[in-house]
């Protein structure tokens, strides 16, 4: 027995220090998810940037009046550094409100919901009238030939897997349908495409993105559409039924030169170690349908959040924590290239970067892209966060704006909320602020703060 003791005795003098730590570090985290859920900031500043900002494509008006608000939002935090970062961002415009239909049969036709994809040519002015010829993919496209697809539309109807439980597994199985169909098949002489909406459900909600035309002659561009879920079904329907049936479709979409924008940047000095820098940021840029409260208004509070936390709880930093908020994610990434670009020319040493593009949905964990010895090390941080529900840690993918700092040394995070919902409103009209769980915004910016805490604690 006195053996016994001696031995449970000894454990407590040699790790006593260690429990201690532990102790502290499980203090400060619950003490952010405290002041995270009762005196954050996350959901009210989007109420404003949603609904007294709204929708904010690069280039456009409002996505300047965003820069001017998070830099006086920033400010107002009283950190030790706030400014901004020039970037040069693309301009496309939607014009008016795009319309489509089927066409049976003189006078018989039936509106659907369309948008223009982003960076589309228009049709002209009177509209786009022609036959429709359905493909899955690329291969049935090619298999089709030329014969078949010249001077129609090609309708891709390749919906989203239902039997992947990542959705954004599901996303990337069909997304190259919407960002190169229209290259692929005007080379074959399409005259225009329609692409079924990345989204899991039925709904009469199309959804935009970027598309891109490569090195297609401006001559050979042809206009291109998203079609909601329920049109895609009901022009697959009725083509079963009628391959003679005509699509018209109208839009007025243009494309501009590039105009000035800004990244906004806040941080606060490390008090040990400045040089090495913390990097947290959503994208500011949304797109133009509904006002972009998850994609990702929820990300730009949320960073902005963890900054904010910091202050509250009067923590100094050990590391340099800095929140970026990027311009021009959606339609060009020009905002995370320019901000990698000058951070390798000032010669600064970036440690860990995090960013929250997924929605801002129930957090559930993070995962990295690092190299087994770091990421074994970020596995040893997940009891502190088993309690919070959100030690899921994965290896591989992290974000698109923090791409650019990958360099084998920078470990780079990326926020995994639940991913269920997230396709319902992404570049949708229906993205918008009464779509946003106050509690799980809240939730999503306190496992960031604290993830960003362990690094700012314990480094690599």
């Amino acid at each position: 027995m006195l053996k016994h003791i001696h031995k449970i005795l000894f454990f407590l003098l040699i790790f006593q220090p260690l429990l201690g730590q532990n102790d502290k570090h499980q203090k400060q985290i619950q003490e952010i998810y405290k002041l995270a859920l009762t005196e954050g900031k996350a959901y009210n500043w989007l109420d404003h940037l949603s609904n007294q900002i709204g929708g904010r494509l690069s280039g456009s008006l409002n996505a300047e009046r965003a820069v001017k608000w998070g830099k006086e939002e920033l400010n107002d935090l009283s950190l030790d550094r706030v400014f901004l970062e020039n970037v040069m961002v693309p301009k496309w415009v939607r014009g008016n409100f795009e319309y489509a239909r089927i066409i049976t049969g003189p006078g018989m036709s039936m509106n659907v919901p369309v948008c223009a994809l982003g960076g589309s040519i228009a049709t002209p002015a009177a509209g786009l009238r022609a036959k429709v010829i359905e493909v899955k993919d690329f291969e049935e496209l090619e298999a089709l030939g030329e014969e078949k697809i010249k001077g129609k539309f090609v309708f891709y109807n390749r919906a989203m897997p239902a039997d992947l439980i990542n959705t954004f597994d599901a996303y990337s199985k069909t997304v190259d349908q919407r960002s190169s169909g229209a290259a692929k098949a005007a080379r074959m002489g399409a005259v225009g495409v329609i692409v079924r909406s990345m989204n899991l459900r039925l709904d009469d909600y199309p959804h935009t993105g970027n598309m891109r035309y490569g090195d297609l002659p401006n001559k050979m561009r042809i206009p291109a559409a998203a079609i909601s879920t329920n049109g895609a079904q009901l022009l697959s329907s009725m083509l079963a039924l009628n391959k003679e049936l005509y699509f018209y479709l109208k839009q007025d979409c243009r494309n501009f030169p590039d105009v000035p924008s800004h990244n906004v940047i806040g941080e606060i000095k490390g008090s040990e170690f400045p040089e090495e820098i913390i990097v947290v940021g959503g994208h500011l840029d949304s797109w133009d349908l509904g006002d972009g409260s998850h994609d990702d208004g929820a990300g730009i509070v949320q960073s902005m959040e963890v900054l904010h936390l910091f202050k509250k709880m009067n923590y100094q930093p050990k590391r340099t924590i800095r929140v970026v908020l990027y311009m021009n994610e959606e339609n060009g990434l020009r905002g995370g290239t320019t901000y990698a670009k000058n951070a390798q020319q000032n010669g600064e040493n970036h440690i860990f970067a995090l960013e929250s593009d997924s929605g801002g949905f129930t957090p559930r964990g993070f995962s990295f892209e690092a190299n087994l010895d770091q990421f074994k090390q970020l596995e040893s941080w997940k009891p502190y966060l088993e309690p919070f529900l959100v030690d899921r840690f994965t290896l591989g993918g992290s974000g698109a704006d923090i791409g650019p700092l990958r360099n084998g040394k920078t470990v780079l995070a990326g926020l995994r909320p639940d991913s269920q919902r997230d396709f319902d409103y992404h570049h949708a009209a229906n993205d918008t602020f009464d779509a946003i769980n106050k509690r799980e915004l809240e939730l999503g910016a306190a496992a960031m703060t604290s993830l960003i805490y362990l690094v700012d604690q314990f480094g690599f």
